[in-house]
């Protein structure tokens, strides 16, 4: 029986905290931030908490 592997690109973006929460950053912050306020860019550069909707999926994709 071979191996099941970790998809590569939810092993890039997704970290277990501590109590098994997900972590994720957020979107929107790589490029066209000139018409961003800086209250919106600094909101974005805070790690946010994958809802629990979506946790499943994410722990499928990362073999947890």
């Amino acid at each position: 029986m071979p191996k099941v592997k970790t998809n590569s690109g939810a092993k890039k973006r997704f970290k277990l905290t501590g109590t098994g929460k997900i972590k994720r950053k957020h979107a929107f912050k790589s490029h066209i931030l000139t018409k961003k306020t800086k209250k919106q860019k600094r909101n974005l550069t805070y790690f946010g908490v994958v809802s629990k909707a979506d946790e499943g999926n994410i722990k499928a994709l990362l073999n947890i």
